[in-house]
């Protein structure tokens, strides 16, 4: 009690600055009221619709209690309430039907909003997220998993429970930073990131990792990995049995990656451009000092992927070759329709955006965590909340959801214009809209070989908006669609038991939904498929396997490297 007395009094000025609106929120409350506001003539014009659901909803509602009552209720596929205690007897079973008939019938009310404008996504979005919230089983009293656990230990789980909070509040200075995994299970450079690798270049955004090969001999082209700075590089070399990087040592590449900084104010000036030329353009050059070699296959992933893509489109700009063949994984380069992410950002927010980062010349890394949280809120939000309030647990070890919490910072410079120029302006599709390092670029005059990767479940890049990549670069695209969502999705190494397939198809009708109908599905993972494509472009050529530091480059120091263990 203590110690909740000391954080509750900031945790309140937390809370009123960001409603207020003198702090900065990703929620930007009063376009949420506005929102509500300009939706309600959409009921209002409808009476005899708007009447119809409703009643619709309160026989479905009555039903669900009818139904609990005479014992017809069954299991339900929703993970929320999959603990078999929600069928146990008629109370649970209706404060659980009848929840998921509310939000049935609540989905199909707001399908009168007119369709495709913002104040409907805004609606449709906070009223899930209100709902969400009030789930039976996010209650202690409610859900009989809690209440059990409550009884079998004495209380001790509320006490827990209780801990938890405190610490969750404490960790996040009055913002309540939810725990989502055990971060004593993990440790860069020993558990994670541990594929034997040197650091042979580093500039002011980067570093350099050249890995140790794994095959007497390798392909003659290295490979470049440019990963996300919006969290560490290690994504791409988890533990050794999910390492995309081991895999691809493992079939004889030459592997380099890219080890962003964790951005400060120091920072605050440093531009897109600057993230092409000090990024994979300095890593190219770096590499072809390392080997001898001029020509490079490169990879992205996420805002990686674009930045790829942006650069490829640069080089073709300038008649420069050095890459062969390319590959993005997750990645948009057309934001007609972003999916729920664009609740967040419109230009209003981009004037608070631009107004908050002028005192800190950066974004702090919470805000696109509880972003990215909000859109999967029942994953990611509140099954923790029940985990570790109400049933006073701490969450297991799960490598990903590590990585997903060692986030990064955000330069002001590179952030503002990246929400402009390519999210709200969508100029990266349009030839000619964008200018990089004084050259206007076409996503058209790329003519290098192209394989691009989505997933099915994705949140946050749905893969129906990566799906017009096919449409708009000038040349061979292979597009593959993997099974899961944005992390799990990509990070699918083969294994005994795969978790995931993925669909192919060889031709790229104009809608993605026409293609899904005749693409054919796979079981495993995708990544062998991607490793035959690569080879499918490479010459049978192999060269003795390039060692780190013994060519051009000397080492500077072992991987993981300095700069990804900065926070």
């Amino acid at each position: 009690m203590t110690r909740l007395q000391a954080v509750a009094k900031r945790s309140q000025e937390t809370a009123s600055a960001k409603i207020s609106g003198q702090d900065f929120s990703i929620v930007d409350y009063r376009s949420v009221v506005e929102a509500y506001m300009r939706a309600l003539p959409a009921f209002l014009e409808r009476p005899l619709e708007t009447l119809e659901l409703s009643q619709r909803f309160w026989v479905d509602w009555a039903k669900a209690w009818q139904d609990a009552w005479s014992g017809e209720g069954g299991k339900v596929g929703d993970k929320r309430f999959r603990d078999r205690r929600w069928n146990a007897d008629p109370v649970t079973r209706g404060l659980r039907d009848s929840h998921l008939a509310l939000e049935r019938a609540t989905e199909e009310f707001l399908s009168v909003l007119p369709q495709g404008t913002k104040d409907s996504l805004r609606v449709k979005f906070y009223t899930r997220q209100m709902l969400s919230a009030l789930s039976p089983s996010n209650f202690l009293m409610l859900n009989p998993a809690a209440r059990e656990r409550l009884l079998e230990t004495e209380g001790r789980s509320l006490l827990d429970g209780f801990r938890n909070l405190v610490e969750d509040l404490e960790r996040g200075e009055g913002r309540l930073d939810i725990n989502t995994n055990d971060a004593s299970a993990f440790e860069v450079g020993k558990d994670l990131a541990v594929t034997p690798g040197k650091v042979v270049y580093e500039n002011e955004l980067m570093q350099l990792i050249h890995y140790e090969p794994m095959t007497k001999t390798q392909h003659k082209r290295p490979l470049l990995f440019v990963p996300p700075w919006i969290n560490k590089y290690y994504i791409f070399d988890m533990r050794p049995d999910n390492s995309m990087v081991r895999y691809m040592l493992e079939q004889g590449h030459s592997v380099f990656l890219i080890s962003w900084v964790n951005p400060t104010r120091e920072h605050a000036a440093m531009s897109f451009e600057d993230y092409m030329k000090l990024g994979p353009l300095a890593a190219l050059d770096a590499m072809e000092k390392a080997t001898g070699e001029e020509r490079f296959d490169i990879l992205g992933f996420c805002i990686g992927g674009i930045l790829v893509t942006a650069t490829l489109a640069l080089l073709a700009a300038r008649g420069d070759k050095r890459i062969v063949t390319a590959t993005t994984f997750a990645t948009m380069v057309d934001f007609t329709n972003v999916g729920e992410v664009g609740v967040f950002i419109d230009r209003d927010r981009l004037a608070a955006l631009r107004s908050h980062m002028a005192e800190h010349g950066y974004l702090e890394n919470h805000h696109l965590q509880d972003m990215f949280s909000m859109i999967r809120e029942n994953d990611l939000v509140w099954s923790f909340h029940v985990m570790n309030y109400l049933m006073g647990q701490k969450p297991p070890a799960f490598d990903l959801l590590f990585w997903n919490a060692d986030s990064t910072r955000l330069p002001a410079a590179m952030l503002l214009w990246y929400l402009e120029k390519v999210y709200i302006e969508n100029g990266l599709r349009q030839p000619g809209f964008l200018t990089l390092d004084g050259t206007p670029i076409d996503l058209g005059k790329i003519d290098v070989p192209f394989f691009v990767l989505a997933t099915k479940e994705d949140h946050i890049a749905p893969w129906t908006s990566i799906y017009p990549t096919t449409q708009l670069l000038g040349g061979d695209v292979t597009f593959v669609l993997g099974g899961s969502g944005h992390i799990a999705g990509v990070i699918n190494p083969p294994a005994e038991r795969p978790k995931y397939g993925y669909w192919t198809r060889s031709d790229y009708p104009e809608k993605s939904e026409e293609w899904l109908e005749g693409a054919k599905q796979h079981s495993g993972s995708w990544w062998p498929e991607w490793a035959k494509w690569i080879a499918s472009h490479s010459d049978d050529a192999r060269v003795p396997a390039y060692r780190p530091g013994k060519g051009g480059l000397k080492v500077i120091e072992d991987a993981p490297g300095r700069y990804v263990r900065a926070k």
